[in-house]
């Protein structure tokens, strides 16, 4: 077994992008992940995640959608939801009705961080619905906006604050109150 610090993740993040050997970085991570300790710093489950984005960014988006199930299948803590990052895969790959229906579930379960929001709210509007993206990034600013919050979580709520200002302009709406809260 072995133990996985972010620490280690970074060296491998960094080697992808210094070399762009995405592939050999996300084998490298799919190994981590079947051999990570319980204990780990860095959960399994993430390892998965990891390794799914170093296969989008190789274009392999098939691969990003199987290592995205395995953390899904895994059930571990990761930062962004796995099954959000499936849905922008299975996009990729023109699977739109396993996309929505990845999200509807996902929805319906409420995600559990801005992170996931932000990612969801800039898929949609990446691949032309605005109004799903408009309808996820509300979602996430009314579930956070109320809640005492650390600085980090707030800088998340004013990232998506702006993204949703910017699919507003883009779905051509008047500002609205949430829209004020980027300026108090």
């Amino acid at each position: 077994m072995t133990r996985v610090t972010t620490a280690d993740l970074d060296r491998l993040e960094f080697r992808a992008v210094q070399s762009g050997d995405h592939v050999e970085v996300a084998l490298e991570l799919l190994g981590l992940a079947n051999r990570v300790d319980a204990d780990s710093e860095i959960s399994r489950a993430e390892l998965f995640v990891r390794a799914g984005e170093q296969w989008e960014m190789a274009q392999e988006f098939e691969r990003a959608s199987a290592a995205y199930q395995r953390a899904i299948d895994d059930g571990g803590t990761t930062i962004i939801d796995a099954r959000a990052l499936q849905a922008g895969a299975l996009f990729e790959l023109d699977l739109l009705d396993a996309a929505y229906g990845q999200l509807e579930r996902l929805r319906s379960e409420g995600p559990r961080n801005l992170p996931t929001y932000i990612h969801i709210a800039e898929t949609l509007q990446a691949h032309g619905d605005l109004r799903g993206a408009h309808t996820w990034a509300t979602l996430g600013v009314e579930r956070f906006r109320h809640q005492d919050v650390s600085p980090y979580v707030h800088d998340l709520l004013l990232e998506l604050l702006r993204a949703r200002y910017r699919i507003r302009v883009d779905l051509g709406l008047d500002e609205d109150a949430l829209d004020r809260m980027i300026d108090g």
